[in-house]
C-alpha cells in the first residue's frame, strides 16, 4: 500500500493533466458560472473517493471520464443544474478562450445543450477524439450501440443547428 502523501500527490498530478476533462463536462452539464464551480468541486470529490478504486485497467483519463459524467449525470437531477442556455467559460485555458472566438462553436453547444443527458455525454466524449471503444468503456454500453448512437446524436444535432442558425 502506497503511503498518503504519495497518493495525494499523485491523484494531483493526474487531475492537473486531465482537468480540461472536468471544466468540458462541467461546461455541458451545468448552467451558469456558480453551478460549474460547484459541479467541479462535486466532480473532484468524487474522484478522490474513488480513487482508491482505479486499478489501472483502463487509461486514467477513461476512468476519470466515467466519474466524472457519472457524477454530472447525478447531479444534474438536483434543481437548478441543468444547463438550459449556454454561457461560454470563463477559464484561463487558452483552449476555451479561442472556443469564445468561434460562432459556429457557440451554436454546437448551445444544440447540445438540449440533447439528453447520455447523449451529451457521448458526443462530448466523440468531441474529444475517444474511439469507440473508449465511449463504450465510459458510457457503459456497446461498441455497437455508440456507432447507432453517434449517427442519431449526429443528425440530431444537424437539425438543432439548424434550427438555432
Amino acid at each position: 500500500m502506497r503511503p498518503a502523501i504519495e497518493t495525494e500527490k499523485e491523484f494531483i498530478s493526474r487531475i492537473e493533466k486531465h482537468q480540461g476533462i472536468i471544466h468540458k463536462i462541467c461546461f455541458v452539464y451545468a448552467k451558469n458560472e456558480s453551478d460549474r464551480e460547484d459541479l467541479y468541486q462535486e466532480i473532484i470529490l468524487q474522484l478522490w473517493k474513488s480513487y482508491p478504486s482505479f486499478k489501472e485497467n483502463s487509461a486514467f483519463s477513461t476512468w476519470m471520464y466515467r466519474v466524472a459524467l457519472n457524477t454530472a449525470i447525478t447531479q444534474i437531477k438536483k434543481p437548478n443544474l441543468l444547463l438550459l442556455h449556454v454561457e461560454m467559460p470563463s477559464v484561463g485555458d487558452d483552449s476555451i478562450s479561442r472556443m469564445e472566438a468561434s460562432e459556429d462553436v457557440k451554436v454546437l453547444y448551445e444544440a447540445i445543450s438540449q440533447l439528453n443527458k447520455i447523449e451529451k455525454a457521448i458526443i462530448l466524449l466523440w468531441l474529444d477524439e475517444k474511439s469507440y471503444e473508449e465511449i463504450a468503456d465510459t458510457i457503459g454500453i456497446s461498441i455497437k450501440n455508440v456507432s447507432v448512437k453517434l449517427v442519431r446524436i449526429k443528425a440530431k444535432l444537424a437539425q438543432l443547428i439548424q434550427k438555432l442558425q
